[in-house]
């Protein structure tokens, strides 16, 4: 008898951590929403636009990588003459992108490599519970009606590989500088310029950016995803 109760005794803690484990992976599977990709048939649409429409000097291309199944942004940051400071290269998808609220406590996954990593400017962006997307990527919430497009900057490691890169829904603003793409105020900072859900479900508008800083900026990218890691995190 006193055997067998310690032997039960025992069995209780590794009970619960499989009892924890089994809950966790069934009542909290991570969820992922694809916003973008280049393995289907019809892979996403970007069209590349710089710094030239408003009279800068940067270069830049966007091509697909149809063997490798991946988007290519290339190019160069170069000051704008007018400004005397660093212009822009930027690829931009407008698409009906699936609703993606239910991620909004987690992250942005991108799946992406870089022969420039030292490149300090990269920032993605997307336009999302917005009526108008383009308006609201050129004024970032300093033009009156412009709120709606939210900004982070994010940096790709060294390497040959493709590696995942997670940017947090905290981590986006839409209150930043036109001219830097810089945040004027941070989600930490004020939970007004935060995504929300109610925005997450419908995001009209996905833009890659090189700017703020001089330099050649050289980008692939597999994917970007929305993941709700807040599960992941559980477990």
């Amino acid at each position: 008898g006193g055997l067998e109760s310690v032997a039960s005794l025992c069995l209780v803690p590794i009970l619960f951590v499989v009892m924890r484990v089994a809950l966790g992976a069934i009542c909290c599977a991570a969820v992922d929403v694809e916003l973008t990709g280049f393995e289907g048939s019809t892979p996403s649409h970007f069209e590349e636009m710089n710094d030239p429409v408003m009279g800068g000097q940067s270069t830049g291309t966007w091509t697909v990588n149809e063997q490798g199944k991946y988007g290519v942004m290339d190019g160069e940051v170069k000051d704008v003459p007018s400004l005397k400071a660093p212009g822009f290269v930027a690829a931009t998808c407008n698409d009906k992108f699936p609703d993606a609220s239910a991620t909004v406590s987690g992250s942005v996954v991108m799946t992406v490599r870089s022969t420039t990593p030292n490149y300090t400017g990269f920032k993605l962006a997307f336009a999302a519970g917005t009526v108008s997307p383009s308006y609201s990527c050129r004024g970032g919430g300093t033009l009156p009606g412009s709120r709606g497009c939210f900004k982070a900057p994010f940096t790709v490691p060294a390497g040959d590989d493709f590696v995942e890169v997670r940017i947090p829904f905290s981590a986006f603003s839409d209150n930043w500088s036109p001219y830097t793409g810089d945040q004027i105020k941070t989600c930490k900072e004020d939970k007004d310029v935060c995504p929300t859900a109610d925005a997450l479900k419908t995001i009209k508008q996905l833009q890659l950016m090189a700017e703020g800083h001089d330099g050649k900026v050289h980008l692939e990218v597999k994917s970007i995803r929305a993941s709700d890691d807040a599960a992941v995190a559980f477990i």
